[in-house]
């Protein structure tokens, strides 16, 4: 039996340079991803993020190693295809992936080029609107919408691939933050209700909070892997990155006598656990 989730084995990726010196974007990453799960992916800028996303549909191969999805080579010509079915990207511009004029039909983009039935088509329409909540923005022209909008109209569209994966980088650095937050509800809501393997890469650490584990990049190399308390309370100046402002929060009370639990990430986290901790009080 196949093993169902993504392998990272032993992938390094060189992009062609100058006087023939190769860049190594990538070097001999191993890394699995289990179905079901939410993992960030971070590091600093060409620490190889990106890269690693766009090996994960087979939209770059590997110069070593292998990818493979749900047991499927990423270099497999044949294979091609249903691993770009299994596994959807959203980039972080949504208008450099919309082609159609209105919503509904940029969602039925993908399903009709797999040339399914027209009942099949509408049924998976119908099912993006709602879990995207763009019911009523259906019948719009795609650059009439907000950021936030666009970019969940982008999800929704290769959701209507009925990936196992979803792969998305920088979707909300574009963003507000209201629209920032609201995606990010829509991501989990997708994860745990739908059991839709997320891969979000992103540089704001509020992001990824609530994510299962971290992936930490450094230099194209696999600096870490871990809950995001445990990346989260890590060195700033080894990790480069800001911890999101909870995290600190919780650090502060911690020195005020406050004890709290080292694994908070989230305002929902922390919510509950100070009200535990007033209960206990009274």
């Amino acid at each position: 039996m196949s093993f169902k989730g993504i392998q990272l084995l032993d992938v390094t990726k060189e992009y062609p340079g100058n006087q023939d010196i190769k860049t190594c974007a990538l070097k001999k990453v191993n890394l699995t991803i289990k179905p079901g799960e939410f993992v960030g992916i971070v590091g600093k800028n060409a620490s190889g993020k990106t890269t690693l996303a766009r090996l994960l549909n087979g939209l770059l191969l590997p110069s070593q190693g292998r990818v493979m999805i749900n047991g499927m080579d990423t270099r497999d010509r044949r294979m091609r295809m249903e691993i770009r079915r299994r596994v959807a990207m959203v980039f972080q511009n949504p208008e450099n992936q919309i082609v159609s004029p209105v919503v509904e039909e940029e969602i039925a983009f993908g399903p009709e080029n797999l040339n399914l039935p027209h009942h099949e088509i509408s049924r998976r329409v119908e099912e993006g609107l709602k879990l995207m909540g763009l019911r009523e923005f259906r019948h719009y022209a795609p650059h009439l919408l907000s950021g936030g909008q666009k970019q969940r109209v982008a999800i929704a569209s290769a959701l209507a691939m009925q990936p196992d994966y979803l792969v998305l980088d920088e979707p909300t650095s574009m963003l507000d933050q209201s629209c920032r937050r609201e995606l990010i509800e829509h991501l989990h809501i997708l994860n745990k209700q739908q059991g839709i393997t997320i891969v979000l890469i992103s540089h704001c650490m509020e992001d990824l909070a609530g994510a299962d584990r971290l992936v930490v990049l450094q230099q194209g190399s696999l600096f870490a892997d871990a809950p995001p308390w445990e990346i989260f309370r890590q060195d700033d100046k080894i990790v480069g990155l800001k911890p999101p402002d909870i995290v600190r929060m919780v650090e502060l009370l911690q020195k005020m006598g406050f004890n709290l639990d080292n694994k908070i990430t989230t305002r929902a986290e922390m919510v509950d656990q100070l009200c535990r901790l007033s209960k206990s009080v009274i």
